[in-house]
C-alpha cells in the first residue's frame, strides 16, 4: 500500500487518460505489496465523560504534543497542530476529534498488529497523564451532536456546510462515527478488479461481524450498527456500494468516470503568507475543472494532486486510488 510519486503531480491535466494512467501506476509486483491500516478512536475526559476539546490543556492538542516524546513530528496547518508523522505513519484528526492512526505500509498483518499495539500503548501513556480515555466504537454512544467539538482543519468547515444539503446524517458521520480501514496493493488492472469486487462483496458481512454501535445519546438506538445506518443517508453521490464494479469491462477508466461525476468539496491551494487555503468548491463539477471552467478558478485546470485530493473525498465501501 504505497503511492507512486514519479508522475508530475502539479502539472495541469490535459486529458482524462492522465488520471487513468496515474491510478494504473499504482500497480506493483506481489513482492512489493504492502498492507496499511487506519484505526480511529473516540476520546473523552475521564472525569466528565465529555468529548476532548482541541485546546483546553487536557485535550486533543495535549495528546498530540505529548506523543512527540515517542519521535512523532508535527504537521501544522495555518498555525494549528493537526497531525503527527513518524516512519511512514501518521496520527491525524477526524472532524469531531476522532483520533486516527494511519499506519505505515507494512509487509504483513503481524506487523500491522504490532504497529497498532505500539500506538495504543503510546496513546494510553499520554492519555493517562492528562485524564483522557478512548473508545474503539463505531459511534459516539453518549454525546449529542451539538456538544461534539470541531477540529481546526480548513476542509471540515466546507464539509460541515455542505453535508446537510445532500443527506440527513452527514454531520453524524463527520462528528460521531469511527472506523477501521485496510489499504491493499494490486498487481494489475485485473487484480484490482478482483479485489474491488471481493471487498465490496465482503463489506456487508464485515459490518455484521463487527457491529458495535448500538447506542445514541446514551440510550439504545435500535440498531446493531447505527454507524451503517448513518452511511445510508450521508451523501448518495459519494458513498455506498458500486454496482458498476461488477459489470463487464470495469477497470481504471470506469472508476475515473465515476469519480469525475462525484461533486467536489474543495480545491486546496497555498496562500501567499505560507499558509493553506481550502477553496469552497462544494457541489461543483470536476469535469468543469478539467475543462478550465470551474467558476472559482476560471481558466485553471486541475493537477494530479487535485485529482488525488478529490479521490480522498469519495467514500464508497471500497475506493480506488493508487491502492485499494
Amino acid at each position: 500500500m504505497s503511492a507512486n510519486t514519479s508522475a508530475p503531480k502539479h502539472a495541469p491535466i490535459e486529458h482524462k487518460s492522465e488520471m487513468v494512467d496515474w491510478i494504473a501506476a499504482g500497480a506493483k509486483p506481489k513482492s512489493d505489496w504492502r498492507i496499511g491500516t487506519e484505526h480511529e478512536k473516540i476520546g473523552f475526559n475521564l472525569k466528565t465523560l465529555k468529548p476532548l476539546e482541541y485546546d483546553d490543556g487536557a485535550g486533543i492538542l495535549a495528546m498530540l504534543q505529548g506523543l512527540r516524546k515517542f519521535g512523532w513530528k508535527d504537521v501544522v496547518e495555518n498555525g494549528y497542530l493537526i497531525a503527527l508523522k513518524r516512519d511512514g505513519a501518521s496520527i491525524s484528526l477526524e472532524p469531531g476529534g476522532q483520533f486516527e492512526l494511519s499506519g505505515a505500509p507494512l509487509e504483513n498483518i503481524h506487523q500491522t498488529c504490532g504497529e497498532v499495539s505500539r500506538h495504543l500503548r503510546e496513546v494510553r501513556d499520554i492519555a493517562d497523564g492528562i485524564g483522557a480515555g478512548f473508545l474503539s466504537l463505531g459511534f459516539r454512544p453518549d454525546t449529542k451532536l451539538a456538544d461534539v467539538p470541531v477540529m481546526p482543519k480548513g476542509r471540515y468547515k466546507i464539509m460541515r456546510n455542505y453535508m446537510p444539503k445532500v443527506g440527513t446524517h452527514g454531520l453524524e458521520m463527520m462528528f460521531r462515527t469511527c472506523t477501521v480501514q485496510v489499504n491493499l496493493d494490486f498487481a494489475s488492472e485485473a487484480d484490482m478488479v478482483k479485489k474491488m469486487r471481493v471487498g465490496l462483496a465482503l463489506q456487508p458481512m464485515t459490518t455484521a461481524l463487527f457491529a458495535n454501535s448500538p447506542f445514541k445519546d446514551g440510550v439504545p438506538n435500535g440498531y446493531k450498527s447505527y454507524r451503517s445506518r448513518i452511511w445510508l443517508d450521508t451523501d448518495a453521490d459519494r458513498t455506498g456500494m458500486l454496482p458498476f464494479a461488477f459489470e463487464d469491462g470495469f477497470g481504471y477508466e470506469q472508476y475515473v468516470d465515476y469519480a469525475l461525476d462525484v461533486p467536489m468539496y474543495f480545491v486546496h491551494r497555498p496562500t501567499k503568507d505560507g499558509g493553506e487555503a481550502y477553496l469552497d468548491a462544494s457541489g461543483k463539477s470536476f469535469r468543469d475543472f478539467l475543462a478550465g471552467k470551474l467558476d472559482i478558478l476560471p481558466g485553471e485546470k486541475p493537477s494530479l494532486q487535485d485529482f488525488e485530493d478529490h479521490l480522498s473525498t469519495i467514500f464508497p465501501e471500497v475506493r480506488l486510488k493508487q491502492f485499494l
